[in-house]
């Protein structure tokens, strides 16, 4: 049987989405296709996991009326969910994509102060997952929660005998690293921020990747590159995949669709670089569907086909 993945997503959104003709300012700016979906890095993975046949479950702190909304949005797509109760209310984000220049403009608020009993109660939630499972613990952590925290998930992870999927940045990342984390997935930006240096040198990233395996970091480092595709640093070696060629129509949710493929991937037995591959093909469907991380589980397996692994990975 399959372990089920189960996402922690503390500072969850509402992710609108609309397009305009021109944004400007002053000017009342007159929007289409709007959309409203689930978002927040966990609820993301959770919902792509779903896509993609897994078993999974998203944990998340909601509040206010936003957060009964957030919660109607999850039920509409039957996402199985537990929503923790806080006192603040659940932000909203707001993704335009300029028509005239083919851009985004993504505005994401920092969302709501968190009590310390709150946070404990996210940690308390965690008690109840068996031996064997995945847990992913994804996104920005809100105000007042220590930047200790994901360190903590990880310990709670190690004791329990969970697999911990890490997916944040700066502080709170460097926190949670070193302590037997399954895999951490930055992008270049972000991993230089953890190595406290630019890599942008040829093969630099990859030695700096390399490295930080051999010191424990995490198992698997998948460090995403954009356009330039993406590495997977393991004990085994740097493996570095060119970006597919598709149609960018939206990039809100992409790293967190690669995150959820890869885990499932590696949840179901397969090989780092098999999932590393699968996650890929993830991160490119989700950047061809406009919205939040809509991939659909036939273009994911498309797209997977298109990808060569060398023949000695």
């Amino acid at each position: 049987m399959t372990p089920r993945i189960t996402t922690l997503t503390l500072n969850p959104t509402i992710d609108l989405a609309c397009q305009a003709e021109k944004v400007h300012p002053v000017r009342k700016i007159r929007t289409t296709d709007e959309r409203q979906d689930p978002g927040g890095g966990g609820v993301n993975v959770a919902r792509v996991v779903q896509e993609l046949g897994g078993d999974t479950e998203a944990l998340i702190l909601a509040g206010g009326v936003t957060g009964h909304f957030l919660v109607e949005l999850l039920q509409e797509i039957g996402l199985p969910h537990r929503a923790i109760p806080i006192a603040g209310r659940t932000r909203i984000s707001q993704t335009v994509l300029d028509r005239s220049i083919g851009e985004e403009f993504r505005f994401v608020p920092e969302g709501p102060e968190v009590t310390e009993a709150e946070w404990r109660a996210a940690l308390d939630a965690l008690d109840h997952l068996p031996a064997g499972d995945w847990l992913v613990a994804s996104g920005s952590l809100p105000r007042g929660v220590p930047e200790d925290f994901y360190a903590r998930v990880a310990a709670i992870a190690r004791a329990r005998g969970l697999h911990l999927v890490l997916d944040s940045s700066g502080p709170a990342l460097r926190a949670g690293i070193g302590q037997g984390v399954a895999l951490i997935k930055p992008s270049q930006g972000e991993f230089e921020s953890l190595a406290g240096r630019s890599l942008r040198e040829p093969g630099a990233l990859e030695a700096a990747a390399a490295e930080a395996v051999r010191q424990g970091a995490a198992k698997l480092i998948a460090v995403t590159l954009g356009h330039e595709g993406a590495l997977l640093a393991s004990d085994q070696g740097v493996l570095r995949l060119p970006a597919l060629p598709v149609i960018v129509r939206g990039a809100v949710g992409a790293g967190d669709s690669f995150v959820a493929a890869m885990t499932l991937a590696l949840s179901r037995g397969a090989a780092p670089a098999d999932a590393f591959a699968w996650g890929m093909a993830a991160g490119a469907a989700a950047v061809s569907n406009p919205g939040t991380a809509h991939p659909t589980r036939a273009e994911v397996e498309g797209l997977r086909q298109q990808l060569q692994l060398p023949a000695a990975v």
